[in-house]
């Protein structure tokens, strides 16, 4: 009875990591944008994510997992003729999760849905005021994981009892590794800073 039962584990540990990995097949694009901003020497940086959420990761999240979204703005100096500078970075952090009352963004109520996350708004200050004729530009980096390796391997080593087996766990780690690359979202994207007037 042993070793069919832990076969049998293994067995549904792997049906449910494949069927995670086959829902995603279809999911929308997902995309970041922003709109920047330049005020005297003050760049604001609004970035979105859209279409984050495809229809598996809204059923985890709704089951009460929670989304980590990593943002990473950079803004650059446009150079003429040579690569861009860069000038600053920025990383933040946020929590998707769902509630009875819908999405939050880290504890912010998401009214309009999860189809275009409005990001955390990030400021940054130039040392000097740019000449009229400079020109920068941000780089937006948005990545979004609901389910880690680690948490599916929990998920396995529960299933399968903690027992270790020879067979098959190599193969196993590899799979949920990659289930839990194919639920996480990324996109990158750019926007020219714009003067106010």
């Amino acid at each position: 009875m042993g070793r069919h039962a832990t076969e049998s584990r293994h067995g549904a540990a792997l049906v449910v990591a494949a069927g995670l990995l086959a829902s995603g097949a279809h999911a929308e694009e997902a995309s970041a944008a922003c709109t920047a901003t330049l005020s005297g020497k003050r760049v604001m940086v609004r970035p979105e994510a859209r279409a984050f959420i495809s229809p598996e990761l809204d059923r985890l999240v709704r089951l009460g997992l929670a989304g980590k979204l990593e943002v990473e703005l950079t803004l650059w100096r446009r150079r003429s003729f040579w690569f861009d500078a860069h000038l600053d970075s920025a990383r933040v952090t946020q929590v998707l999760a769902f509630t009875r009352d819908g999405y939050r963004l880290d504890g912010r109520e998401l009214t309009g849905g999860v189809g275009t996350l409005e990001l955390e708004r990030v400021a940054w200050t130039l040392d000097a005021k740019p000449e009229a004729g400079e020109h920068f530009v941000v780089q937006v980096e948005v990545r979004l994981q609901v389910v880690t390796a680690a948490s599916l391997g929990r998920m396995a080593r529960w299933l399968t009892q903690g027992e270790a087996s020879s067979s098959g766990t190599p193969v196993l780690g590899s799979l949920l590794r990659t289930v839990a690359e194919d639920l996480a979202r990324q996109a990158t994207g750019r926007c020219d800073v714009s003067r106010q007037p």
